[in-house]
């Protein structure tokens, strides 16, 4: 019977494959060509995405512990560290994303436009400062999580295959939930604002070329390309992030998690990373003219 761990494991492993090769072409455009300011970003959330894979719900980095001999505790702790570090990164990533498209597109005649020359620039301080602050934020954590017992005994909540949530008073526990929240409405806020702005953006220019009647730009350019893929991702992102926002606000208040429920989660919080490489594949023409001139050079080699 093809069980629901076989479900995971088959979205786990498409989803590495398909964000290592992502990785590659990155840094196959960063290295040997012209980048565009976005490319880092989306390079960072492919190895975001990567990490959430190996480290999220008793998939594939469990198991190598398991074969390393490692405690229960420390596997514990370290594997729920590195999952919530990751997941922060990825909202940060794709809110980072999302605003420097918007200044990418914005007119030449805005106060953003200033800011266009110094994207690069400002994107190594904006790198540092979302590792800096995710690597502390979700530090305190490990402090509230261990290994797995016996739930009925000791009052834990079983959170993955070896770890569980600790026993904690309902204001440490209010804490943790307020301040978790607080930081992803900000950053779903940022996304959504940005998100209006490009769709404003495109509207106006779709209204100019039709006033013009003017072919040429009767064909996507680039940046509205790039700026239609930014705006699935936060969609996807915001649909998912919410789903998955429910399911944790409500086992975490009710301090009870259900098996399939757990279940449901996991695939929730894979789902994005999965999505992402399949939305860019289809939207950027780098990649598949990448792969028709690996294809002409292969050719050319036999033949």
């Amino acid at each position: 019977m093809f069980s629901i761990k076989n479900v995971l494991y088959f979205q786990a492993g498409f989803g590495v494959l398909a964000n290592m090769f992502l990785v590659c072409f990155y840094i196959y455009i960063i290295l040997g060509h012209r980048p565009k300011p976005t490319d880092l970003i989306s390079c960072q959330l492919t190895f975001v995405h990567i990490i959430m894979f190996l480290t999220g719900g008793d998939i594939l980095l469990t198991d190598f512990f398991e074969l390393l001999n490692i405690e229960n505790n420390i596997k514990c702790k370290a594997t729920f560290y590195i999952s919530r570090v990751m997941r922060g990164l990825s909202i940060s990533t794709t809110c980072l994303l999302s605003v420097f498209q918007a200044v990418t597109i914005c007119p030449s005649t805005t106060l953003l436009a200033k800011f266009k020359h110094k994207l690069k620039k400002y994107m190594i301080y904006a790198f540092l400062c979302m590792w800096s602050f995710n690597l502390s934020f979700s530090s305190n954590q490990i402090f509230f999580v261990g290994a797995y017992t016996n739930v009925s005994e000791t009052k834990q909540m079983k959170a993955t295959k070896y770890c569980s949530l600790l026993p904690m008073n309902n204001i440490i526990r209010g804490l943790i939930l307020t301040v978790t929240t607080s930081r992803d409405v900000f950053l779903i806020g940022v996304m959504l604002t940005t998100s209006t702005y490009m769709v404003i953006i495109l509207s106006r220019h779709q209204r100019q070329c039709k006033h013009l009647h003017s072919i040429s730009h009767l064909r996507a350019s680039p940046e509205k390309r790039a700026t239609q893929t930014t705006l699935l991702l936060v969609f996807f992102f915001v649909v998912l992030y919410w789903v998955d926002f429910i399911i944790s606000t409500t086992s975490f208040l009710l301090w009870r998690y259900d098996p399939v429920i757990l279940t449901l989660q996991k695939f929730l919080m894979n789902a994005y990373p999965t999505i992402t490489p399949l939305v860019q594949f289809s939207s950027d023409n780098r990649i598949i003219i990448m792969l028709k001139n690996l294809q002409s050079k292969h050719h050319h080699m036999y033949f």
